[in-house]
């Protein structure tokens, strides 16, 4: 038989990381004088360090 597994068992096993995930998007300028976007995915510790982001 299979184990029964509950909603509460699988919360108990993850981890809450410390820190926030923000998406980060940055313009670029292409070749042709076109806008670019470059997008990805930055932890932080604090919400308030999003304006040191470059």
């Amino acid at each position: 038989m299979a184990k029964q597994q509950s909603f509460g068992d699988k919360v108990k096993g993850k981890k809450k990381d410390a820190g926030i995930t923000v998406k980060f998007v940055k313009t670029v300028k292409g070749d042709k004088g076109a806008y670019k976007f470059q997008e990805r995915f930055v932890k932080l510790d604090d919400i308030n360090k999003v304006t040191t982001l470059k």
